[in-house]
Order: structure tokens, then C-alpha cells, then sequence
């Protein structure tokens, strides 16, 4: 298992949050206020009354415009629609604010490169909140698939949150499972089988979407997504084969509350050392080349 953090001895880095969603309540706010890696110093919301809610309780300032953001912070989390983000965070970049982006980068693969552009002419640092990449299961699982030989592989994202609740958004009702769920799993297989070199989809992504992809190493995976099938559970499964007895990684059993620590850590050491991230907005760009290359045929 994947060691734990070292504690931190370093000054907090000073973070703004863009959104008051329920994301932005839930996960980010909370999670930058704990500390000791993070401060939450300032969110802005095109809504004020909703910035002024969530920036409350952690006794953040609640900024009246973006540029007043930029001001109280060294560092910007973006918890709001693709679109928003890529209209946003190469301004921020530019501003010199290391950046903790969402996925995807953008609502399309232009938008997306416009951030990753932004981040490296800014010479920032960026990480993607792609929330299983923190978790010590899964570190250990892609440290395994590092020798495992794999011939082939398959697996699912599945869950029922757009048939209803406040994360049936407007982008990911429009746009499905490939955008928002996509860039996880395409992820787990891009690292845990091989580079992915050839990728195309079938079905309705609103519905249910079937990725087929190929990798570098001559290895097939596949890939189930939807977010609008009523599951008791989210499923999220990745499945290796090869030579050797399946290696398999599942979510079923693990507590989601252990990514934060983990993910505010690395962003925080990064930003302090200036160390670009594994899971940065190139990485970012990458997956969403991917997505759009799936929705080409």
C-alpha cells in the first residue's frame, strides 16, 4: 500500500475557489479549509449570495469579481461547468496562479488546449482533480499493473446521478457519460494497460456509451459509461488479463474520504516546489484528444 503523506512543515498555500455549487460546497471548500497543506482564502460565484454561503463557514473572503479572486490568493481551484473553466483559468494562469482544474479541461478539444496552452506559456503549476488517481488503492493497483503483462482489458464507470439529484447538470445532461465520467476510466486503462493509440465509441452517451480502445503495447481494453442506469452503487471496476490470474481494481470498498488528504497534499508540494504534477493539464489535454478522437469514430 501506498506510503502516507509527510507531514507538513511548509507555509499553506493560499487558494481561491471559483464555484458554489454542490461540488464546490461539498468536496472543494471543505477540503482546502482543513489544511494544513491549503487555505481557503477567497471564492467567487457568478451567483454572490451562493460565494458568500460557501466562503462563510471557513471564514473566507467572498470575492465580487474574478480579478478580486486573483487578488487574495496565490492559487486557483476551479469548481464550476467545463465552459466556465476554459473562459477562466488561462486568465488565471496568466495571473501566474497555479491552477487545480476539474475534468474535462474544457467543454471540447479546442477549448481544452486553450487551458493546457495557457498553463505552459504561464510556466504554472496545474493538477486535475481526477479523484481516484489520490487514493492508495489505486496507487497500488497501477504500481502492480507496472509488470503485470496484460493481453486485454475491461471496464465500467456506471451510475444513476443524471437521472436526477443536483449533479443532473446541464453539461453533463447534454453532453453524457463520455465528457464527465471519460476522463477517469480512460485514464486507470491509459496507465494501468498502456498509452492508448486508437479509440472509438459506440451508443448514446447520454445513455450508455461502449469505448473500444487500443494500446501501445498491442493490448484491447474496453470501457462501459453511463450515468443514467439505477445502480445501487456507483460501479467502478477496471479488470486486467493476461498470463497471470486477473489483477483487478474496484471501488466498491473503498472510502473516497482518504483522496483528499492525498490530493491536497501533492497540489500543495507541487505549487511549493514548482514540481509539475503527474496528472497536470497536458494530462488533461491528452484525455480530452482522446474523447474527441472517440466521438470521430
Amino acid at each position: 500500500m501506498t506510503a502516507a503523506p509527510a507531514p507538513w512543515t511548509d507555509r499553506p498555500v493560499e487558494v481561491g475557489l471559483v464555484g458554489a455549487g454542490p461540488w464546490a460546497r461539498a468536496m472543494h471548500a471543505r477540503v482546502l479549509a482543513a489544511g494544513p497543506e491549503t487555505r481557503l482564502t477567497a471564492v467567487w460565484a457568478r451567483r454572490t449570495e451562493a460565494a458568500r454561503e460557501t466562503a462563510a463557514p471557513y471564514a473566507a473572503h467572498a470575492a465580487a469579481e474574478f480579478e478580486e479572486l486573483l487578488d487574495h490568493c496565490e492559487a486557483v481551484a476551479f469548481a464550476v461547468p467545463p465552459a466556465v473553466q476554459a473562459e477562466l483559468a488561462p486568465l488565471a494562469a496568466k495571473r501566474g496562479k497555479a491552477l487545480l482544474l476539474e475534468k474535462p479541461l474544457g467543454p471540447d478539444l479546442a477549448a481544452a488546449r486553450r487551458v493546457a496552452d495557457a498553463v505552459a506559456e504561464a510556466g504554472v503549476v496545474s493538477q486535475l482533480v481526477l479523484t481516484k488517481r489520490y487514493h492508495p488503492t489505486t496507487r497500488a493497483f497501477l504500481e502492480a499493473a507496472r509488470t503485470f503483462d496484460a493481453a486485454g482489458a475491461r471496464s465500467c464507470y456506471l451510475h444513476g446521478a443524471f437521472l436526477g439529484g443536483e449533479f443532473a447538470t446541464g453539461w453533463r445532461l447534454e453532453h453524457g457519460a463520455l465528457l464527465d465520467l471519460g476522463p477517469h476510466l480512460l485514464d486507470l486503462l491509459d496507465a494501468s494497460v498502456g498509452p492508448i493509440t486508437g479509440v472509438r465509441a459506440t451508443g448514446d452517451p447520454r445513455r450508455w456509451v461502449e469505448l473500444t480502445c487500443e494500446h501501445e503495447n498491442g493490448a484491447v481494453s474496453q470501457a462501459s459509461l453511463s450515468g443514467s442506469v439505477a445502480v445501487p452503487r456507483t460501479l467502478t471496476r477496471v479488470e486486467l488479463f493476461g498470463p497471470e490470474h486477473p489483477l483487478v481494481y474496484d471501488t466498491a470498498g473503498i472510502d473516497h474520504e482518504e483522496c483528499w488528504p492525498v490530493l491536497r497534499h501533492d497540489f500543495a508540494t507541487a505549487v511549493r516546489t514548482g514540481t509539475p504534477t503527474a496528472v497536470d493539464a497536458r494530462r488533461g489535454l491528452y484525455l480530452q484528444s482522446l474523447i474527441d478522437r472517440a466521438t470521430r469514430g
